[in-house]
């Protein structure tokens, strides 16, 4: 049975591990679980906003996980935050259900989704950078070499693609990434204290009156004309990207590490281009593989770098 515990969704498949498991092992494996419900994100928004008001799409995917997570925390009788908490829980909202999701929305009316995932390929980065500021993580020379390499990539790849200049899609997904990250670190530290898929479940539910308010004022005035693929994207980051995704997510760095888990998001490049071209189709160019090979290869050089985490 699922109870309102820190760790209670996870605790029967963990009794399962080796005690000596390592818990950073057990972090890596919970954070890429929640990469590879990730990856689909975008090429779930590209279809859903061909058809849906972008910042529907935004607003209306966080309103409905809300009512899903409203409808969990009653039925488990989860106790409400506290106040300290509720404040982590409002700037990891600003981030995971504001940020990331308005600016991704609107860059994928003009970007293919494989273009925005290479992009995103700096929200790791970005959140170890984060989770070294917030959560007083010391990685090392080594790591940061392997993170800013990476990062220099991408925008490599961003400036190849744009004839040497930054478009506007560009900038909102760069926006999206540093809101996204501080959304991340920021739920990664309540979830010492209240678990995983609460944090994510909270962070819904208090946004519920801001969320629902953008989701009624942007609804398509015909829903009934709107294609079963366009609401099927917009059902994925709703249910998926914006709530179940979070549970594995959040409690992958808690225990892994923010630093260390978060890299295991550049494999994100690999996944989203597969699932772009996979389900709608996108060319995926010898570019986008150079370019996401060179990136994803400083993951494995970043992970064989030490990251002193504090006791």
């Amino acid at each position: 049975m699922i109870r309102c515990s820190p760790n209670g969704i996870f605790n029967a498949a963990m009794t399962t591990h080796s005690p000596a498991a390592a818990p950073e092992n057990t972090g890596l494996a919970l954070g890429f679980l929640g990469v590879l419900i990730f990856s689909l994100t975008l090429p779930a928004t590209r279809v859903a906003v061909a058809e849906l008001n972008p910042f529907f799409v935004a607003g209306g995917r966080s309103f409905l996980a809300g009512l899903i997570a409203l409808a969990v925390v009653i039925v488990l009788r989860c106790p409400r935050p506290t106040l300290p908490q509720v404040r982590g829980l409002a700037l990891t909202a600003i981030g995971v259900v504001f940020g990331f999701p308005f600016l991704t929305s609107w860059a994928m009316r003009t970007v293919p989704a494989a273009h925005g995932a290479v992009v995103v390929g700096l929200m790791p980065l970005a959140t170890a950078a984060f989770g070294a500021f917030l959560m007083g993580e010391r990685p090392s020379r080594g790591f940061w070499v392997a993170a800013l390499v990476g990062s220099a990539l991408v925008i490599g790849f961003a400036l190849t693609l744009g004839a040497g200049s930054l478009h506007a899609a560009d900038w909102a997904l760069f926006a999206a990434i540093l809101l996204g990250a501080t959304g991340y670190t920021f739920g990664a530290r309540v979830t010492r204290e209240l678990g995983g898929w609460q944090t994510i479940s909270w962070v819904l539910v208090i946004s519920l009156p801001i969320t629902g308010v953008v989701a009624w004022f942007t609804q398509p005035a015909a829903p009934a004309s709107i294609s079963v693929t366009a609401w099927s994207g917009f059902l994925y980051v709703a249910i998926m990207s914006q709530y179940v995704g979070f549970f594995a997510w959040y409690r992958g760095l808690d225990i892994g590490g923010v630093a260390r888990v978060s890299q295991t998001q550049l494999t994100q490049i690999f996944l989203t281009m597969g699932f772009a071209a996979l389900l709608i189709g996108e060319t995926i160019t010898l570019t986008m593989l150079v370019f996401a090979v060179a990136v994803v290869a400083t993951v494995a050089i970043g992970r064989m770098m030490p990251v002193v985490r504090p006791q």
